[in-house]
């Protein structure tokens, strides 16, 4: 059975204009993008594992995924929740925050958790309609919590109880490893490894399915006539635009259209990316194994320790492809990024080796 470590694994080694290989850094003005001075936490300061594979803001208050645990920030002080609290696994894959209830739900390799206030309910294949224990992404909207699991799709309706199993039986889904998920009040979509993404209309109740036109999985053939690739690990849906991530490049699809970005064109550092999250119709952020990387609509900027001597590093790339090395004296704690949210102006991301807060500098 594949793991979360072993489908990480399946790096495909790229770099490009931010890589590894990157231009020289130029001697042009470079356009105005976010600083951030970036204050990191690991098992040295409270954090239960240095592996952090999702953070959620919720207000004031920092949730973080690890490997060993979910641990919360709040008021300076981090406290964990373990197995023995009723977690449903120690290795926490996923976060979603209920607005109307202030609940949050944890997908971990063991079950879905839902922590309401401080007391800890578990939904797993023996208690419940979930659809495997592994849950890799989830998604809440209204009364419904929507599911992304090793063994397809599902939702919960919180009003009802009642479980609804989504998988090849009856989606378009040829395989059923389910990454990630993303829910409005429009649309519903999933990432599927090998199966590109579904999306779910909520007025038809109907499925569509997208993929990648060339079917190639080595290699770009039809740029920006489609997904960029079927291997998708993770989807943002705002504003009406959907952003994919995917483990050889990355699309934007705002209905009609769809542009790709890779390496070779763009700002990307990698085209190996663990996950993206969409700030609105043009803005997003990349989590990749080479940094992370913002995108404005137009110029790129990257963020991350450097990659041959382990400083900080921010590089920005303009629409002319020019790069310019912008002196920064922090960075992330790592530079493979697994996970990204907002607070404010601010970010926290979640990394291999610790958890990262940003604090816009002005």
């Amino acid at each position: 059975m594949k793991t979360v470590l072993g489908l990480l694994a399946l790096v495909a080694a790229s770099t490009g204009a931010l890589g590894a290989t990157a231009k020289a850094p130029s001697v042009n003005k470079a356009p105005e993008m976010p600083h951030y001075r970036f204050e990191n936490f690991t098992t040295a300061n409270g954090l239960p594992d240095d592996h952090v594979y999702t953070v959620l803001v919720d207000g004031d208050r920092i949730w973080a995924g690890t490997d060993n645990g979910l641990a919360l920030y709040e008021e300076h002080k981090w406290k964990t929740y373990t197995t023995k609290d009723g977690l449903a696994h120690r290795a926490v894959l996923s976060l979603a925050l209920d607005h109307n209830t202030g609940d949050v739900w944890a997908g971990t390799m063991g079950g879905l958790s839902r922590i309401s206030g401080g007391h800890i309910d578990t939904f797993t294949q023996l208690n419940s309609g979930l659809s495997n224990d592994v849950v890799y992404g989830v998604a809440v909207q209204d009364e419904y919590v929507w599911v992304a699991t090793a063994a397809g799709g599902c939702r919960l309706n919180l009003r009802t109880g009642q479980w609804d199993l989504y998988n090849e039986r009856n989606t378009p889904m040829v395989e059923i490893w389910v990454y990630g998920v993303s829910a409005s009040p429009t649309k519903v979509y999933y990432a599927v490894w090998g199966s590109g993404v579904l999306e779910y209309d909520q007025s038809t109740k109907r499925w569509d399915k997208y993929e990648d036109p060339d079917g190639e999985t080595e290699m770009v053939l039809f740029k920006d006539q489609g997904l960029i690739h079927e291997i998708t690990s993770s989807v943002s849906f705002v504003d009406n635009v959907l952003w994919v991530s995917t483990y050889f490049g990355d699309s934007r699809y705002d209905g009609r259209y769809w542009h790709n970005f890779l390496t070779k064109d763009s700002g990307l550092p990698s085209n190996f990316t663990n996950s993206v999250k969409g700030v609105d119709a043009n803005r997003a952020w990349f989590c990749t194994d080479r940094g992370l990387a913002y995108y404005d609509g137009a110029n790129w900027a990257v963020y991350r320790p450097s990659l041959t001597t382990g400083k900080p590093e921010m590089m920005v790339r303009d629409t002319a492809g020019h790069v310019t090395s912008i002196p920064v004296t922090t960075a992330p704690a790592h530079n493979y990024i697994l996970g990204i949210d907002f607070q404010g102006s601010d970010i926290w991301v979640a990394t291999a080796r610790g958890l990262s807060h940003g604090t816009l500098q002005r």
